[in-house]
């Protein structure tokens, strides 16, 4: 089998696929409040996004993520679960979702074959919640998480994006409702791609984090089974009562191991998050042109770059936001 791999010698079998770009939240770190989404006939049917996960399988892909904006916006997402679960070398699939609308969908969506779930929630008290995301909904978040869990779900991951200002005050009380409920908390570091202005200064370094849950919680481990290729360092609690991932995009860049491609919602191939430069595969999708699918891939993945240059004075922070480019 033809893989997918980079002039870095990089593999690439991680497709994040975006079903929207609207959400029912304005998250400061991710989107602006006046947005103006995409009309609904831009949008990938699901019939477009199969046949490109059908010829990205054949080049070693085998791990779907569904994101959005809110993929949970998406009418009928359980159809397109199961759509993709009966591709041929797909393995895993997941979804990362704000929670708001996951009480009533949870059970379809592991019926249809959904098994990973990450669930977005920076904080437990609802001033804050407001404040962040300039929306009310904690309790339809806290609601969709136990709905969840319910469901089979196992494990489930509760997702933080660490603010200076505001996850100070969220880290130890997020831990312990993730240790008490059997989540497992993931901190990501706050990087320059959603806010209309990035401030460094607000970027909380995964250290500290790792001090404040050793004070406030119970002591850390590396995890047995960490993997230092993934993207987020897997700690473990001494006393075996759960585990805290943290995803540290700004203070230890993953690039030389990433894995990950990604697909907007109306049809746009992107070799990285922070890309400055797509390819519109859309119309090849259309005229079922698998052959010229394959290789917009492969030559996507070749044009990739060591990475996304952060910490240095040549990076250009992307036009896209977060929300129209897939979480």
């Amino acid at each position: 089998m033809t893989a997918l791999v980079d002039t870095f010698g990089r593999i690439h079998n991680n497709l994040r696929i975006s079903v929207t770009d609207r959400c029912n939240l304005r998250c400061t770190y991710c989107m602006p409040e006046d947005v103006t989404f995409l009309d609904k006939s831009a949008l990938l049917s699901f019939e477009d996004i199969t046949r490109f996960v059908e010829v990205a399988a054949t080049l070693g892909v085998n791990k779907i993520r569904l994101t959005g904006g809110e993929p949970l916006l998406r009418r009928d997402l359980p159809s397109l679960v199961k759509m993709i679960a009966a591709v041929p070398g797909i393995t895993d699939i997941g979804l990362t979702t704000n929670g708001l609308l996951l009480a009533n969908q949870a059970g379809a969506l592991f019926d249809a074959g959904l098994r990973r779930l990450n669930v977005s929630l920076d904080t437990l008290d609802a001033g804050r919640f407001f404040e962040l995301s300039r929306r009310d909904g904690l309790p339809l978040v806290l609601a969709g998480l136990r709905a969840a869990k319910r469901a089979g779900f196992d494990p489930i991951k509760v997702n933080a994006v660490a603010i200076r200002g505001f996850i100070e005050h969220d880290a130890v009380p997020l831990a312990q409702f993730c240790r008490e409920e059997g989540f497992e908390l993931r901190f990501i570091e706050y990087m320059p791609i959603g806010a209309d202005v990035w401030e460094r200064e607000k970027v909380v370094f995964a250290h500290e984090l790792l001090e404040w849950l050793e004070a406030g919680v119970a002591p850390l481990a590396p995890a047995a089974d960490y993997d230092p290729r993934s993207p987020a360092m897997e700690f473990e609690y001494a006393d075996g009562r759960g585990r805290v991932g943290i995803i540290a995009s700004v203070s230890r860049p993953f690039c030389r191991s990433c894995n990950r491609i990604r697909l907007t919602a109306e049809g746009k191939l992107r070799n990285c998050l922070f890309a400055l430069d797509e390819v519109d595969v859309k119309p090849l999708i259309r005229a079922g042109d698998d052959a010229g699918i394959r290789a917009a891939l492969l030559a996507n993945v070749l044009d990739k770059w060591e990475g996304h240059e952060i910490n240095s004075a040549k990076f250009v922070k992307p036009l896209r936001t977060m929300h129209a480019i897939g979480g």
